[in-house]
């Protein structure tokens, strides 16, 4: 049976992926940059001892993560996020100073409709008080004009045709 190739050496330690230190590739390197890593670049393929210990010369002082941290901050630029959370914060705070306009507005509203609807109901108590006055009147200068007929038939003649009662329509 052949024997495992160097390039698959198994890890004496566990993988932690939580600090991983690696030494960046130098500029003058001969590191291979494609997307995909070459098997036979010296920093990305096992060591012949098989020995993937971090300990390695070279990795030491360099954290996987604040580097990504880096790369990343280097990457995405942060102020037109930065802009529009301005905006979405400035338009929420104009709808909210709207919305309670909008809500003082329909208070006032309220207050009106109940101030009208209290005046119209003492116009409506004043309109009925007329009416039985008005009916009452009425009632009154019939039963006098009747007691003058009776008691002064000629004079009340006389006065009727001289100052007719008005027509109601």
């Amino acid at each position: 049976m052949p024997g495992k190739s160097p390039y698959y050496a198994p890890a004496a330690k566990p993988v932690s992926y939580t600090r991983v230190a690696i030494s960046p590739p130098s500029a003058g390197s001969s590191v291979n940059t494609s997307a995909v890593p070459s098997l036979t670049s010296g920093s990305y393929a096992g060591s012949a001892s098989g020995d993937h210990d971090s300990s390695d010369a070279g990795a030491h002082g360099v954290d996987l993560i604040d580097m990504m941290s880096n790369r990343l901050g280097n990457v995405i630029d942060p102020l037109p996020l930065d802009r529009s959370l301005a905006r979405q914060a400035q338009a929420s705070g104009e709808l909210n100073a709207k919305q309670r306009e909008l809500q003082e507005l329909q208070a006032l509203a309220q207050r009106r409709l109940k101030g009208t609807r209290a005046n119209l109901a003492d116009g409506m108590k004043a309109a009925k008080e007329v009416r039985r006055d008005l009916e009452w009147t009425q009632k009154r200068v019939s039963s006098l004009n009747m007691k003058a007929a009776k008691k002064h038939p000629t004079a009340y003649k006389t006065a009727s045709a001289r100052y007719p009662a008005p027509i109601d329509c």
